[in-house]
């Protein structure tokens, strides 16, 4: 097998100068991205599309790193915040409605324990995915292989180097389920606050509840 081969079986493989082409191509769309007008909406939008490798109306807060592009794939309102990284040596598949935090990291690539192995040049991509209406706070890292369910939370700061659950505030290094999200949580804004009447009632004929 060549290297794109076995990267994209998500196996060990190292990066010739094939995978080095393809890398290229990347950085000159996340040039273009990264040096853009920052109040050119539109345009940064337009260069969000032809970046990733699925995508609908996507907005990334530049700047934005990724190794390819096209192995990322959201959904709907995907909305990510400054100084995002996603080494996205295999697939990273987002769901609807799913924001980012500034200084997110979500991490698919890794490299063999053993220093013989490492100094060998060969390393690996794993597939994260993450489901619909995820919400994952400032400095998370995201690591190889990990899978977040929908409608969760993750905490800032935290290192996810498990599966989360479905319906989960998750937090910490490592990250763990702090508690299940339920009905009672649609009126909270902030800790104990709840949100104000004229913002309820808003959301409430906005959303149909």
């Amino acid at each position: 097998m060549t290297n794109k081969e076995r990267r994209d079986k998500q196996m060990a493989y190292i990066s010739d100068e094939s995978i080095m082409e393809e890398q290229k191509v990347c950085r000159r769309k996340l040039q273009k991205l990264n040096f853009m007008d920052r109040s050119d909406f539109d345009g940064i939008r337009k260069a969000v599309s032809e970046l990733l490798g699925k995508s609908e109306k996507a907005f990334i807060n530049p700047p934005f790193y990724c190794d390819y592009g096209t192995n990322i794939e959201v959904g709907k309102n995907f909305f990510v915040n400054y100084n995002c990284t996603i080494l996205d040596v295999a697939k990273v598949k987002i769901g609807d409605n799913c924001q980012m935090a500034p200084n997110v990291a979500i991490y698919t690539a890794g490299h063999p324990i053993h220093p013989t192995s490492r100094n060998s040049g060969y390393e690996y991509g794993k597939e994260v995915t993450i489901g619909d209406n995820v919400w994952i706070g400032g400095n998370t890292v995201i690591c190889p292989g990990v899978h977040v369910g929908d409608n969760v939370v993750i905490g800032a700061g935290s290192v996810v180097t498990r599966d989360i659950p479905d319906w989960s505030i998750a937090a910490g290094n490592p990250c763990r389920v702090i508690r299940k999200i339920t009905d009672e949580d649609k009126k909270k804004l902030f800790k104990d606050e709840e949100i104000d009447t004229e913002a309820w009632n808003d959301i409430v004929n906005k959303m149909g509840l």
